[in-house]
């Protein structure tokens, strides 16, 4: 368990990354942070997309690869070895390509992140049916916490507060505590939902400040040590 809160800038280095990796990030707050953390931080050819959709605004310094065939995304990663893909652009929401699509492109470039899963924002969530969207070859399924949902009012700060409050067996109106925490990220029909049988499976707190170690220490005592806990600082944008 990494309790302690790290830079941003080391995300890579504590997922303890290979050569050659899928990355699929599910759940709530810090999803897109990630994403392009982890596009600046990765070697070789990277494709950055999501499954679902995100804000059009979330450019993260890149320019947009639009339905690119595979020739044309091989072209542009050797003029730039990060590339951001979408499927189109609609309303102001990128929509996001299909799962299958991110599998093939793990065959042809060193590293694929997504964008797997939406919360509107929300610190946490729980999924309904039809979510998350997963690709069959993650290898790493990253399930994202907003600081801001621990020790919430489950209607307050989740989206989905039915389905956190059923999982968590507790009402919408109780607390987001520790233990009912837990129960959602380790359910195979709450974070844990679509992770392939050989994919790793890690739980990112983002935006994690002094006041919430104690609550973080319980979490880890609920959830043992089969599953790696990181904890991330609040992201400081550079001083230009």
């Amino acid at each position: 368990m990494l309790l302690e809160p790290l830079s941003l800038s080391a995300l890579a280095a504590t997922l303890g990354l290979g050569d050659h990796e899928l990355v699929s990030l599910v759940g709530g707050g810090g999803k897109t942070t990630l994403l392009f953390a982890l596009g600046a931080q990765l070697e070789g050819k990277v494709v950055l997309t999501t499954t679902t959709k995100m804000g059009s605004d979330r450019l993260g310094g890149h320019k947009v690869l639009l339905s690119p065939s595979d020739d044309l995304l091989l072209g542009a990663l050797e003029e730039r070895s990060v590339q951001l893909v979408w499927r189109e652009v609609a309303e102001h929401k990128a929509l996001g390509v299909a799962p299958e699509v991110c599998d093939r492109w793990f065959g042809l470039v060193d590293h694929v992140v997504v964008e797997a899963d939406g919360s509107r924002r929300m610190p946490f969530k729980a999924p309904r049916a039809y979510e998350p969207v997963v690709p069959a070859r993650t290898t790493l399924l990253v399930a994202c916490v907003g600081a801001s949902a621990l020790g919430a009012v489950v209607a307050e700060q989740c989206q989905r507060p039915d389905r956190v409050a059923a999982l968590a067996e507790c009402s919408q109106s109780d607390r987001l505590t520790p233990q009912r925490l837990a129960k959602v990220l380790l359910s195979d029909q709450g974070s844990r939902k679509g992770c392939p049988p050989s994919a790793r499976f890690v739980v990112a707190i983002n935006g994690v400040e002094a006041s919430h170690m104690a609550y973080l220490a319980e979490l880890a005592e609920h959830i043992g040590s089969a599953t790696l806990i990181i904890c991330i600082a609040p992201f400081t944008p550079p001083t230009l």
